[in-house]
């Protein structure tokens, strides 16, 4: 009897255990930022113009309850250009940012990558999201055109 109490013991432990491991945080499988929204295809024609390359864009937004210093994050293509957060940039819970192609003056809400030629592939392209580590904390696909932006 000893035997057999102290194996449904253990096998309760286990199950009890198991359904620890499995509840998790409701936070945990959303990325604390996350990549929401990629304008890849700018209105008009792709004439390499300022204004045209700031209108394409990636929109990150925080999902989290606390502010997250983005310092030496970055922003990425499969054919790895590359947009580095510099210094402290701080984004608070719940606020989003938009990295624009073009060039411009950085502020709280968008932000420039400088670059003079366009970054996103408008036949299909992905979008990823690396912390100041390296590890990809989120990404976006698109495999079409479609109406030139993504919502992710």
């Amino acid at each position: 009897m000893t035997r057999r109490l102290t194996g449904l013991v253990a096998a309760l432990a286990v199950a009890v255990g198991g359904s620890f491991a499995v509840a998790a945080p409701a936070h945990a499988a959303t990325p604390a930022i996350e990549i929401t929204k990629v304008y890849y295809d700018s209105p008009g024609v792709d004439n390499r113009s300022n204004s045209s390359l700031k209108a394409e864009y990636v929109k990150l937004t925080n999902r989290r309850a606390t502010t997250i210093n983005l310092k030496n994050w970055t922003l990425r293509d499969k054919a790895n250009h590359v947009y580095k957060f510099t210094g402290d940039f701080k984004l608070a819970k719940g606020k989003s940012v938009i990295i624009r192609t073009g060039t411009g003056k950085n502020t709280a809400a968008t932000r420039y990558w400088g670059s003079g030629n366009y970054i996103w592939n408008n036949t299909g392209d992905t979008a990823y999201l690396r912390n100041a580590s390296g590890k990809q904390i989120d990404k976006c696909v698109w495999t079409k055109k479609g109406m030139g932006y993504t919502n992710c």
